[in-house]
């Protein structure tokens, strides 16, 4: 049995306001959330308020058995939302308030020492809207060991990303996750001219420094990109009841594997399976049914 991995999910915690109700999200939670499911230490660095929302997100935390160690409290600033619509197609569309908790995150000696013992770290453009939280997130990233992984999830939310954020998170990343819309757009950052997926994740590759880039193409599967080859997988068919957190399941999937060494295709083929049993429930943590995560994604089918 392998040991559980120390997996940090660094940035935006926050309640999603869904046309059903209130759903704790964020993207590094929904992947902490993936982590713990996946049998790993699944763990948020956030900031939330010191109001009646941070201490619900901090109660909603614990009942889907992640830590609060690391979240923070803003005597200030209010526990970030985002209204969330959804689509006929199930595709979110979000609208995010700002200023909150997260825009504040605080360098500290214990978050020091999570960096120090972190396996895998996961982090996006969001959370770097603010140059208080983007400071702290690439001290985060700096501290880590040499051998842990540097996930860059890049989940573009206009307007909340720049030139400057994209150029500073890339060279930190060992793995650069984004989708098939937002590939243009980052090998523009990078002067990449934009031509077929396949080659343009290539250059991204190699102009990064990467070891792996992954490009999603939501009910069409992915492609994954790699040092020594490529892997494409088609997805799988459900009935979506809405997408929230299937991304996030997939990045938490992709870093299970990579630390576990499993080839391309093993972990094309797994992110895309649980990626695609979120997309089939409601909310961004499904809880699986009995508990087993295996069994609920199992019979899923390309």
């Amino acid at each position: 049995m392998s040991r559980k991995h120390t997996i940090v999910g660094l940035g935006e915690l926050l309640w999603d306001l869904l046309p059903s109700g209130r759903q704790l999200g964020g993207a590094p939670a929904n992947f902490a959330y993936f982590a713990n499911l996946l049998g790993d230490r699944g763990i948020v660095a956030s900031r939330v308020g010191n109001d009646d929302l941070g201490r619900q997100a901090a109660s909603r935390l614990r009942q889907l058995g992640s830590s609060t160690e690391y979240l923070q409290y803003d005597p200030t600033h209010a526990t970030g939302t985002v209204a969330v619509r959804v689509d006929g197609a199930g595709q979110p569309q979000f609208e995010i308030a700002r200023p909150v908790a997260w825009d504040f995150l605080e360098w500290t000696p214990a978050w020091k020492k999570l960096a120090e013992a972190a396996d895998a770290v996961c982090f996006g453009s969001l959370a770097q809207r603010s140059p208080v939280s983007r400071e702290t997130i690439l001290q985060f990233l700096r501290s880590t060991q040499p051998r842990a992984l540097r996930v860059f999830d890049v989940n573009l939310r206009a307007p909340f990303y720049s030139r400057d954020v994209l150029e500073a998170s890339l060279p930190l990343a060992d793995v650069i996750k984004l989708n098939h819309d937002e590939l243009p757009l980052l090998a523009g950052v990078l002067g990449i001219p934009f031509g077929e997926e396949r080659s343009t994740a290539e250059a991204l590759l190699h102009a990064s420094m990467a070891k792996l880039v992954c490009v999603t193409r939501g009910s069409c599967g992915s492609l994954l990109v790699g040092k020594a080859g490529a892997a494409e997988h088609p997805g799988f068919r459900v009935v979506v009841v809405d997408t929230v957190g299937a991304g996030d399941a997939f990045t938490a999937t992709l870093v299970y594997h990579c630390l576990r060494g499993s080839p391309l295709e093993e972990m094309n083929e797994a992110a895309n399976r649980v990626g695609a049993w979120v997309a089939s429930q409601a909310g961004a943590t499904p809880v699986p049914k009995n508990g087993n995560l295996e069994l609920a994604v199992a019979a899923l089918k390309p």
